[in-house]
């Protein structure tokens, strides 16, 4: 079991920025891929971020030079810097770990970015 809990939302103007965290913790080494997905209302879940154990990355084109992900092994934990955030940014940021056999996901974090 892999247990993820996402701190660093809030509420920032248009053109802010917040950096998001995601600690990890259980059984960490069947990790594969960490990721960052996000969902507004009535909105579906999207991916917004990913990263694998090489440290290789993916963005969608909607937030590709605003947001980057990053991870710090020793603290077995993963970040998203979110810059120039937009008032369509504003969604429920979940992170999510896959691992061999099972995926997993933390409660979200809540960014509202205000016009």
């Amino acid at each position: 079991q892999v247990q993820l809990v996402e701190s660093g939302g809030g509420l920032v103007p248009a053109g802010g920025s917040l950096r998001l965290s995601c600690a990890a913790s259980g059984s960490i080494f069947s990790i594969n891929v960490m990721n960052w997905y996000r969902q507004a209302p009535g909105n579906k879940r999207e991916l917004v971020a990913g990263i694998t154990s090489g440290g290789s990355t993916i963005y969608p084109d909607s937030v590709k030079g605003r947001f980057t992900i990053s991870r710090d092994a020793a603290k077995n934990t993963v970040y998203m810097q979110m810059n120039n955030l937009k008032p369509e940014d504003t969604a429920v940021y979940y992170c999510n770990a896959v691992a061999l056999t099972s995926g997993y996901w933390g409660k979200g974090t809540l960014v509202t970015v205000s016009s």
